[in-house]
C-alpha cells in the first residue's frame, strides 16, 4: 500500500524525492502518513480537496480486502 501511495503521488509533485509515507498500525486501524514538500501541498490536495479525495478513494479501494480500517493523512 505504501508503494501504491508513492506511485500515485510522485508524478503529481515537483519534488518527488521529498515524498514520504510512514505507517502506524493499531488494533483494527492502519494509518498512512503522507508527507510532501511544502511547495507541493497544493498539488496533492487540489482544488477543494479533489485530488486528495481521489487518492484516498484509490487507497481505500485497494485496501478493502484487508480486515483493518485504512486512513490516509496528508501533511508536510
Amino acid at each position: 500500500m505504501k508503494q501504491l501511495i508513492e506511485t500515485i503521488v510522485k508524478p503529481i509533485v515537483d519534488f518527488p524525492e521529498d515524498v514520504r509515507v510512514n505507517v502506524s498500525e493499531e488494533d483494527q486501524r492502519v494509518t498512512y502518513h503522507l508527507s510532501v514538500n511544502k511547495i507541493d501541498m497544493g498539488k496533492v490536495i487540489g482544488k477543494q480537496g479533489r485530488v486528495a479525495k481521489a487518492i484516498r478513494t484509490v487507497v481505500y479501494a485497494a485496501g478493502a480486502s484487508e480486515q483493518k480500517k485504512l486512513f490516509l493523512e496528508i501533511g508536510e
